[in-house]
């Protein structure tokens, strides 16, 4: 049989068919092998397959409906997301295999097309490995070639690094028997994505070799993937402003490659620089469609981790809880092990630690333990958010343990800095910097500051690199001031400012304000607040609603003052306490950010609510 079954060279006349009629299905699987193999078109490859399926189907003739069958399910796994496009596409192989010898060449690779389509949906990868096996000691190239890359597809968790090595070292030496350049492509691709997703330093290298392939000619679906992987670099590189127009035109690049996973990929990337913004709240609404979206791959559970954060991060309680008990079910051990289980679980972390669920914390970080060493990578290397360092430091800041979460951030920056990921670096300074000041020991105040001195230096260099001559844009190292002014708030930042007026919400805005780097419990604050209307009569905050330097220093005194003094108040829950402050600072800081962006900016990425409320600035 000719077609995707022949090792032959790629290109025109490879098949070796003569004059056939348009409509033949020898045509058209030759068609249809140039478009998915030579040109990585999967959209056009997809139809044509598709159709030469049909017409091989109506005339009877078995072998071509197992070469459409195998071709109709692209290069990768798993391109059929729907139910109803998945179910087809194991039906047609199935059926083809039931007309076909057992023991035949093409039985074989549908037998591996199967195995790796049915153990990708279950998050399983045995039966595909098994028939690898097999399927080494066949004589045919191009199936021991389609299985090596389909078995990759199948182990892209983090357990499996030194197997995916392995598989991909193989398919690089199978092309040059092949002699087709897509499985030299195929091979150098899965050497790159494993060298990112394990974290090696000479991941870029392996990545310039395959840029010099696709410049000679271009491969589409290769191709994508290499763009996506540029964003990535861009994000660690800390151009964020850069990193989104390369994603957005990687997602028509996508899309022009027919590739499904091209919207989720654009999604998951925008998710990744809106968190380094401090904008992430703005993609609550995206992401509400994303978590049933039928492109998503069953295995894939990085949008509702997604959702659970950004929902905590907007306030929607509600909407964080339940994401996060989803996900949590019976047990977080039983979450398939895919290429955004890493990223999945960070998620689980971040918003455990924003809802204050230490038990969630405790079992992610029991399951993450054993990956200290790994970037939380998406995918195909198509997104990072760091070290898991620095997700094992969140969770032990959620369990209670500062000390733990001191040692695990000192790693994250030190493994951040290895990846050249300068936000994560950033981001794992200030979050060192928290929980050397929750640890208190009596070097600790002075490590932090350095921490945040260090931060600050880098954030500024990369803010300069990114946006030059912004004059709007105001030095990352400012600090927010909020004074009385009359009966309103004064809210500067650099050059900035603006009047807001009062709330309860700007209350608690200017304590934390005043108390930078400090947390002060959410209970506290309530406390705080009902002391000082008390010691200045039951109307005074609704005459004076801006305190002054003094108010808010006599307010931190009796926080800190015996308990006695608050014997009088109402008690509160904690819970009742963190639902008031949140909501109310949120209301706040929307007003704010209403009349000023570039301080609503500042103060959203910077102002943390919960349990333990707190401003930090860098």
């Amino acid at each position: 049989m000719t077609g995707m079954d022949a090792p032959a060279k790629d290109g025109p006349g490879a098949t070796g068919l003569g004059p056939e009629p348009a409509s033949s299905p020898e045509r058209l699987l030759a068609a249809a092998t140039r478009a998915l193999v030579v040109e990585g078109d999967l959209r056009t490859g997809r139809q044509r397959f598709d159709t030469a399926y049909r017409i091989a189907e109506s005339t009877g003739d078995a072998e071509a409906m197992a070469v459409a069958a195998v071709g109709f399910g692209g290069l990768w796994v798993h391109e059929h997301r729907t139910v109803a496009g998945s179910a087809l596409l194991r039906s047609r192989l199935r059926h083809a295999l039931s007309l076909l010898a057992p023991d035949s060449p093409l039985a074989l690779r549908l037998r591996v097309r199967l195995a790796g389509e049915t153990d990708y949906r279950a998050g399983e990868h045995a039966a595909v490995l098994a028939l690898l096996d097999e399927v080494r000691l066949s004589a045919d190239p191009v199936a021991r070639a389609e299985a090596l890359s389909l078995a990759h597809h199948c182990v892209l968790g983090p357990d499996h690094g030194v197997l995916r090595r392995r598989l991909s070292v193989d398919l690089v030496a199978e092309s040059f028997r092949t002699a087709r350049r897509s499985d030299l492509l195929m091979g150098l691709l899965w050497q790159t994505v494993d060298l990112f997703l394990d974290g090696d330093p000479h991941a870029e290298r392996r990545l310039a070799e395959l840029r010099d392939l696709l410049a000679e000619r271009d491969h589409l679906a290769v191709g994508f993937v290499v763009s996506a992987i540029e964003v990535m670099l861009a994000i660690r590189a800390g151009r964020l402003d850069q990193a989104e127009t390369l994603a957005r035109a990687c997602a028509e690049r996508g899309a022009a490659a027919g590739d499904v996973d091209a919207t989720v990929w654009l999604e998951g990337q925008l998710l990744t620089i809106r968190w380094y913004q401090g904008r992430v709240h703005e993609l609550l609404p995206l992401l509400g469609g994303l978590v049933h979206s039928p492109e998503l791959s069953p295995v894939d559970n990085h949008a509702l981790a997604a959702l659970a954060v950004v929902a905590a991060v907007a306030g929607d309680r509600r909407t964080a809880v339940g994401a996060l008990a989803t996900l949590c079910g019976r047990d977080l051990a039983g979450l398939p092990r895919s290429s955004t289980w890493l990223v999945t679980m960070n998620g689980i972390v971040q918003a455990a630690y924003l809802l204050d669920d230490g038990e969630a914390a405790a079992r992610a970080y029991d399951l993450l333990s054993p990956f200290g060493h790994l970037p939380m990578m998406g995918s195909l290397a198509v997104t990072c958010l760091g070290s898991v360092q620095h997700a094992l430091g969140v969770a032990s800041l959620t369990t209670g343990d500062p000390d733990r979460a001191v040692e695990h951030f000192r790693a994250a920056v030190r493994h951040n800095l290895a990846l050249a990921h300068w936000p994560a670096v950033t981001a794992s300074r200030q979050m060192l910097a928290q929980a050397l000041t929750r640890r208190a020991l009596p070097d600790d105040d002075t490590a932090a500051r350095r921490e945040l001195a260090a931060a600050a230096e880098e954030d500024a260099a990369l803010r300069d690199a990114g946006r030059p001559g912004d004059p709007d844009k105001e030095p990352p190292q400012a600090e927010a001031t909020c004074v009385r002014q009359g009966r309103k708030w004064r809210i500067g930042l650099g050059r900035r400012s603006l009047l807001v007026e009062h709330s309860i919400g700007m209350f608690h805005l200017a304590v934390l304000v005043a108390n930078p780097r400090q947390e002060i419990r959410a209970v506290d604050l309530v406390a705080g607040l009902s002391l000082l209307d008390g010691a200045a009569g039951r109307s005074a905050l609704a005459q004076q609603p801006a305190p002054d330097r003094v108010a808010v220093d006599e307010y931190r005194r009796r926080l800190t003052g015996p308990r006695s003094e608050v014997a009088g108040l109402q008690p509160r829950s904690d819970e009742r306490a963190r639902i008031a402050v949140g909501k109310a600072i949120r209301r706040a800081l929307q007003r704010i950010t209403d009349a000023d962006p570039l301080i609503g900016e500042h103060l959203g990425h910077t102002v943390h609510t919960g349990s333990r409320c707190s401003y930090w600035p860098t």
